[in-house]
């Protein structure tokens, strides 16, 4: 998955070089233009405009996930079974972690790795192990905040090498995005911007 994230990270990067050598070949006009002025103005437009422009507001306003608290979510309290059969049922890889009584406060993180790498490796029992002593702790999340950019949050999970990433609003958390989540924004993002770089390109505008 780590190469994946890297990769269309890349891609974005090759994708807009090579934007920007189209537009300056198509275009006698812009080839007056053509210097390294010119482009570093052209590319600021493109990233404002387009690339680079996605927040991760819009990752959970796409997967409807406002900010209503309406994420997945267990307590320190609970079997590490009953947390791994919940992750099943909806088919997500990770859950908040609440103190019992406390849905606004997040306690923590549990996901997949944490009930491979600390129940199965372990040789534990799922069903005798609270989530409170497996999970990831509040003080060690790596979190983004709506406002994060969507290739600021790829680079997050990929140098802590994570797959899932607490949002933090405000108020407290307000959703969860995962790098699959990452990904898909990331590569729409490109596919829209190359989009009406083509109709710019064949004189839409």
């Amino acid at each position: 998955m780590q190469r994946a994230v890297q990769s269309v990270t890349l891609g974005g990067r090759v994708l807009k070089a090579a934007i920007l050598n189209r537009i300056s070949l198509a275009s006698p006009a812009m080839r007056l233009t053509d210097s390294p002025r010119f482009h570093s103005s052209m590319s600021a437009t493109i990233e404002e405009h387009g690339f680079e422009s996605t927040r991760i507001a819009d990752i959970l306003t796409a997967k409807g996930k406002s900010a209503d608290g309406s994420w997945l979510w267990c307590t320190t309290d609970d079997t590490v079974y009953d947390a791994v059969k919940s992750m099943t049922q909806h088919n997500v890889g990770a859950l908040v972690v609440v103190k019992p009584g406390e849905k606004d406060s997040i306690a923590g993180i549990i996901t997949e790795r944490d009930y491979l790498r600390k129940i199965i490796v372990q040789g534990r029992s799922s069903k005798s192990t609270k989530v409170g002593d497996i999970m990831t702790e509040e003080n060690k999340l790596i979190t983004v905040t709506p406002d994060t950019k969507v290739l600021r949050a790829m680079q997050l999970m990929t140098d802590n090498r994570i797959r899932h990433i607490p949002v933090i609003g405000d108020r407290g958390m307000i959703g969860m995005v995962s790098i699959g989540d990452v990904v898909r924004a990331v590569v729409s993002e490109h596919r829209e911007e190359l989009n009406r770089l083509n109709a710019y390109i064949q004189g839409g505008y």
